[in-house]
């Protein structure tokens, strides 16, 4: 009986280790959200969310694969260096912020190895939720800062159509090319710390 009992207590603890997340915080200092967008179809336009925060569940410390991860930005800290710009960006054209001050990246899963990912989640913009796929690089592996904190950078890119989420400014050229273009690439740079 005895036996039986210190084999279950065994089974029970790895499970539970087997089990356990190591959680992770995004470090908003070390983090950006960037996004390019093509204006009157001959340059870009780029510009950043200086407001974001978020979290990455991993099953060890030192792998990412199969990793949770959810992810929040503040539609009102856009910044395109253009007051007017952004100002235009926050209104009922583009983001709406005023109904809709956050955008989310939810129910996300990394899948890869030898530090190349693709996330795959939901991403939410004024209400409207998309199933979306970031191809995702691991910079430089997981490293001991030197404050004794473990981090681990990643950039993470897709390419989005903003129509399929309801930002419908459709001004066009009288070449009838759109004045901002429906395709809004994506890149995040984003650097994470073991809690």
């Amino acid at each position: 009986m005895k036996t039986l009992f210190n084999i279950l207590a065994a089974f029970i603890a790895f499970t539970n280790i087997a089990v356990a997340q190591v959680k992770w915080s995004v470090d908003p200092a070390h983090t950006n959200a960037r996004f390019e967008v093509k204006h009157l179809g001959i340059a870009f336009v780029d510009g950043q969310f200086k407001t974001l925060e978020g979290n990455v569940e991993s099953a060890t410390a030192t792998d990412f694969n199969n990793a949770k991860i959810n992810f929040s930005i503040d539609v009102n800290s856009i910044d395109t260096r253009v007051e007017m710009r952004d100002n235009h960006l926050k209104s009922d054209d583009f983001f709406s912020a005023a109904k809709f001050p956050t955008m989310k990246l939810a129910n996300a899963t990394l899948k890869g190895n030898d530090g190349k990912y693709t996330l795959t989640g939901d991403l939410t913009i004024r209400e409207v939720t998309k199933k979306v796929t970031f191809n995702v690089v691991q910079n430089n592996g997981i490293i001991t800062d030197p404050w004794g904190k473990t981090r681990a950078g990643f950039t993470a890119t897709t390419s989005i159509n903003r129509f399929d989420y309801g930002i419908n400014y459709a001004d066009k050229l009288p070449t009838g090319v759109f004045a901002v273009a429906p395709e809004v690439q994506i890149t995040i740079n984003v650097e994470v710390v073991k809690n």
